[in-house]
Formats: C-alpha cells, structure tokens, sequence
C-alpha cells in the first residue's frame, strides 16, 4: 500500500464523509443530550455536554475539510498527502469516540460510532500509504489511546466543578474549595496532556528528532492531572478504582518505554530511514 495514491484517495474521501456525518450527528443528538441529562437531574452533565460537544464539533468538522486538502493532495500526487490524512484521522477518531459516551449514558443511541469507525480506518490505511514501520504504528496507536483517555480526563472535572461548593470562605460548613480550584487548573492540564500526545503522535510520524521530549511532557501532563484526581475519586468519593487512572497509568508506561534506550534507537532508525 505504500505511496498508493488511489488508496489514499479513497481514505480521504472517508474523512469527507466522517466529517460530514460528525457535523450531521452531534447536531442532531446536542439537545437530546443535554436534555435527558437534565431531566435525569444530572444538570452539570447537561452543561457538560453543551461545551465538549460543541469544541468536538468543531474540530471533526475541520477535519473533514482537512480531508477535502488530502483528497487534493492524493489526486495530484502529494508525498505530504497522507500525513495530513493522518491528523485529520487522529481529530475524527476523538471526535467520533467522546459523544458516544454521555450518549449512551442518557440510554440514546450512539451514532457518531460511524464517525470513529470511519476514521479508524482511515488513520491505519493512511500510516500504510505512508510506509510507516509496525512499531511506530504500534507506538502511535498506544499514544493515541492516551490521547484519548487524556482528553475524558479534561471532561469529567467541568461537571465536577460545578457541583463543588464555592464557599465565600475556605471554613463554610459543606465547602470544598480546594478541590473547586484543582478541577478548573487539572481540567486543561490534561486537554493540554492530550494535545501533546496528538503531537507526539504527530511528531514520530514526521521524523521529528524532538518526538521523544513531546512524549515526555504529554506523559507528565496526564500524569499531573489524572493520579490526583484518579487518587481522589477513588479514595474519598467512589471507593472503587476511578476511570480517571487509565489514562495516567497508560501514560506512566509510555514514560518509561519513552526513556529506554532501546525507544530511542528505534526512533532514530525510523527518522534516519526517512
């Protein structure tokens, strides 16, 4: 499949289309959403749902127009075509993953499945065009999971920070204002965590010398965000393991693979092969 244009051409008509159905289906569920959670009583749910659909919206929109470039690219014959087809990919498959989970929560069907279907197939053809290496595949595609664990991790505390009291006074009776103000700083630290995995991501596939520094920092940002909110939730609220902890223990162990010497010959390997 390597630097088979007529594939490429075809996965980039998939992102078109998964674009336009991501802009089709969350339109279409945003206000079914947003109401059965707040008929349920989840209203900081609801509100939740008002601002990630919307940014995911956004961002798998741009990246079916992304596609329309790619599908360009491919069609006059562009070396730089299917990288490009991969960022659009890594934008769809967040974009169609998130909005099925407070979808299938509200017991609503999930139909920006289709959105993540399409783009997975997209992500995989399109580092095959590009003769990318199975363990860099291999690699990316775990950063990609963090990507995404990172990104829910930066959902979850916009809920929690409404429901968390903010006292006029640190020594009001029910008042939790410590853990008002880390929900508002860990949420863009992770957002920011899953933005540096995307680059990372990113940044192996185009040879980038300074990929492994990215990794390091992405693997810190969720680290930061998730242990303590994973931590917390699990000891003080849920008493059970958190679904905060995925992402920062995925993202410990690509830290530490990051930081053999082994990864690093590897990555040289592949971007002197370039």
């Amino acid at each position: 499949m390597k630097n088979n244009f007529k594939i490429g051409a075809v996965l980039a008509m998939l992102g078109i289309l998964a674009g336009i159905l991501c802009l089709y289906f969350i339109a279409d569920t945003y206000n079914a959403v947003i109401h059965t959670h707040f008929n349920a009583g989840d209203w900081e749910e609801s509100n939740t749902v008002r601002v990630v659909y919307a940014v995911l919206g956004w961002l798998g929109t741009a990246a079916g127009a992304l596609s329309a470039a790619v599908l360009w690219g491919f069609l006059n014959k562009q070396d730089w075509a299917w990288f490009w087809g991969a960022v659009a990919a890594t934008v769809l498959l967040l974009a169609g993953f998130f909005p099925m989970i407070p979808a299938a929560d509200s017991g609503l069907a999930t139909p920006t499945m289709w959105v993540f279907l399409l783009a997975a197939v997209m992500w995989f053809g399109m580092l095959l065009v590009g003769g990318v290496s199975g363990k860099v595949i291999t690699l990316t595609f775990i950063a990609g999971l963090a990507y995404v664990l990172t990104f829910i991790d930066g959902v979850a505390p916009i809920s929690k920070f409404q429901t968390t009291f903010q006292a006029p006074t640190a020594f009001a009776e029910n008042a939790n204002t410590f853990w008002n103000g880390m929900y508002v700083i860990l949420q863009q630290v992770s957002w920011w965590g899953a933005a540096g995995w995307a680059v990372f991501i990113f940044a192996t596939l185009k040879r980038k010398p300074w990929a492994i520094p990215v990794g390091i920092f992405a693997a810190s940002m969720s680290m930061l965000a998730g242990y303590p909110l994973g931590l917390h939730n699990a000891l003080v609220e849920v008493h059970r393991f958190s679904m905060f902890l995925p992402a920062p223990i995925m993202s410990t162990g690509l830290l530490i693979y990051l930081l053999l010497p082994g990864t690093k010959k590897m990555l040289e390997a592949w971007n002197a092969a370039g």
